[in-house]
C-alpha cells in the first residue's frame, strides 16, 4: 500500500535527490510538488523542480509555485552552496511541463481534500507555504497525517552558529508549524550530516549508466566542491533525502519525542531550534526529533530509487514554458 505525500521544496541539490527518492520508490504516491523561495528565488526553485520532474519522466505530477519571500523580513538565498541557478553542475537543458496555475497553498489544499486518506507533508525548504496552509485552511490541516520537515538541529547550525538554513530563512513559519498540534517529525543537521555523499557514493550513481545517474553524480560533485569551499567538509551531507527516507521507512531514522521551540528574538540565536531532549522544561512534547540514521540502509534506498527511474521513456513534449 502506497502512502500519499506532498513535497514542498526549494531545489537545491539535495532537494533534487529527495524528489528522485520519492519518485523512484513505489511505497510513496507523490500527489504533488510545491515550491518555495529558499536556496534560490522562487522562479529558480520552481524551474529546477520542473527540470527534475522532467528528467525523471514525471512531468504529470502537479507542480505549483508558492511564496517568494518569508513571512517576516527579506529573502537571503544560498547561492554560495547551490550556485546561480540553484542546481549548478549538470546539464539540465530539458523541455519542461507548465505549473498547475494556482498558488502552492491552494494546490496543497486541493490535493489533501481530494485524497481518500490523510496526506503526509514533506517539507524540504523554509516552512512558509506549510505555515500558510495551516493558517488559511485549518480544515485541510485536519487531514494531514504528519508533517515531516528537514530543518533545524539539536546542536550546531549551518547558517548561523545555532541556526539551520531552512529555519533561519523563516523562523516565524517554523514557529507556526511547531505550535500547530499536528504530528511532526524534525529531521535536522545533527542527523543529516551523517548522510555523506562520499566519492564512492558518487561513483555508484555514475555507474548506473543512465542520464539520471550521471546527473546525480554531477549534482553531488558540485555540491561537494561547494561544501569543501564553504565549510571545509571532505564530503557533502545530503540533507533532504533523509526526511523522505524517514517517511518511506521510519526504522532508517531513529527519533525521540521532545518539546521543540524556535528562537524568534535572540540577537545571536534567531532561528535556532531548541530541542529539550532531556525534558528539563515543563513544555509538552510537540515533535519527534531525529537523533540517528542507519547510513547503510539509507544509501541503497536512494541509489535504488534512481536506478528504478532509469532513463525516462519519454521526456515531456509540451512547449518549454
Amino acid at each position: 500500500m502506497t502512502r500519499p505525500v506532498i513535497i514542498d521544496c526549494d531545489p537545491g541539490h539535495d532537494d533534487a535527490m529527495a524528489l528522485l527518492l520519492a519518485l523512484g520508490d513505489p511505497r510513496l504516491d507523490l500527489l504533488g510538488v510545491t515550491t518555495v523561495a529558499g536556496n534560490q528565488t522562487l522562479e529558480k526553485t520552481t524551474r529546477n523542480a520542473q527540470k527534475i520532474l522532467a528528467l525523471a519522466g514525471a512531468s504529470d505530477v502537479p507542480l505549483a509555485a508558492g511564496c517568494e519571500r518569508p513571512l517576516v523580513g527579506e529573502l537571503t538565498v544560498a547561492g554560495d552552496i547551490h550556485g546561480e541557478s540553484g542546481l549548478d553542475g549538470p546539464d539540465l537543458d530539458v523541455p519542461v511541463a507548465g505549473t498547475a496555475g494556482v498558488h502552492a497553498v491552494e494546490l496543497m489544499r486541493r490535493l489533501i481534500e481530494g485524497s481518500p486518506e490523510p496526506v503526509t507533508l514533506i517539507a524540504l525548504g523554509p516552512l512558509t507555504n506549510v505555515a500558510l496552509l495551516l493558517r488559511l485552511h485549518p480544515e485541510a490541516a485536519a487531514r494531514v497525517r504528519r508533517i515531516v520537515f528537514m530543518g533545524g538541529s539539536t546542536d550546531r547550525g549551518n547558517t548561523t552558529p545555532y541556526g539551520e538554513f531552512n529555519i533561519v530563512t523563516d523562523p516565524e513559519a517554523a514557529d507556526i508549524v511547531l505550535r500547530s498540534g499536528l504530528p511532526i517529525t524534525m529531521v535536522g543537521l545533527n542527523v543529516t550530516h551523517r548522510a555523506l555523499a562520499t566519492t564512492q557514493i558518487i561513483e555508484e550513481f555514475r555507474a548506473l549508466g543512465t542520464r539520471l545517474g550521471t546527473t546525480c553524480a554531477e549534482l553531488m560533485t558540485f555540491f561537494a566542491d561547494a561544501y569543501r569551499r564553504n565549510f571545509g567538509f571532505e564530503h557533502p551531507p545530503v540533507h533532504d533525502p533523509v526526511a523522505v527516507a524517514y517517511v518511506l521507512d521510519p526504522s532508517v531514522v531513529r527519533t525521540v519525542a521532545a518539546p521543540v521551540v524556535v528562537e524568534l528574538g535572540g540577537t545571536y540565536t534567531r532561528g535556532a531550534t531548541v530541542a529539550d531532549l532531556h525534558h528539563r522544561s515543563a513544555r509538552p512534547d510537540n515533535a519527534d526529533v531525529a537523533v540517528g540514521l542507519d547510513v547503510d540502509a539509507f544509501w541503497p534506498m536512494l541509489i535504488g530509487a534512481v536506478r528504478a527511474l532509469g532513463i525516462p521513456r519519454t521526456l515531456v513534449t509540451s512547449e518549454d514554458r
